[in-house]
């Protein structure tokens, strides 16, 4: 019991690193926040795992290898910028248009932006390639293969109320916010994954 509890707290000071950094999940998260309200926190954290616990048993068997990671990194780099310019340019037209209403929902729904800006953030799959695999690695030699799915317990909660909590904070703030502020901010945030995009592009 004392390791089992010992490695819950090596998972959440390690997880920590990814789950809170800021990233075009997180923009997105925001923007569904104040389009769609805190439950659209939780539909992304669902998008994110269906991505997250194929990759994390994927990585326990030996599917990748660090040697795999130049040839990941570019083809999801490349995909995952076209992506997020995609995403964004969706989003603006949307909010731009004469008949938008601050209620109008996205066609994109959260938990398919969840799966796709998951799928398509490289940072993401090389943090599993990398620090994650410590862990994986870790849990493994401690508790077999049953580890893989201990770990993912212990990783998991942490997306979901993450998630959940900035969406909730998202949704309060849209009640303080005029049609034409509410407009700047899905703007704003667009711009912020189309930098993500053209980063992701320049670290190739």
């Amino acid at each position: 019991m004392e390791e089992l509890f010992g490695f819950l707290g090596l998972v959440i000071i390690i997880s920590a690193s990814g789950v809170m950094s800021p990233g075009p999940l997180f923009a997105a998260n925001v923007m569904y926040g104040l389009r769609e309200g805190k439950i659209s926190g939780l539909k992304m954290a669902v998008g994110h795992t269906i991505v997250e616990f194929p990759l994390i048993l994927l990585l326990g068997i030996g599917f990748f290898s660090i040697e795999s990671i130049p040839e990941i990194r570019t083809t999801i780099t490349v995909l995952g910028a076209i992506g997020l310019f995609g995403f964004a340019i969706i989003q603006i037209r949307a909010v731009t248009k004469k008949e938008f209403s601050v209620e109008t929902k996205s066609k994109q729904g959260p938990l398919v932006a969840g799966v796709l800006l998951s799928a398509l953030n490289p940072f993401f799959i090389i943090w599993w390639l990398t620090i994650g695999l410590v862990l994986i690695s870790e849990s493994i030699e401690s508790f077999g293969l049953i580890g893989i799915v201990i770990l993912f317990l212990f990783h998991i909660w942490m997306d979901y109320v993450w998630l959940f909590t900035i969406a909730a904070f998202s949704s309060k703030a849209k009640n303080y916010l005029s049609k034409r502020n509410f407009k700047i901010i899905i703007v704003g945030l667009s711009l912020i994954l189309v930098y993500f995009g053209i980063d992701f592009l320049l670290k190739l």
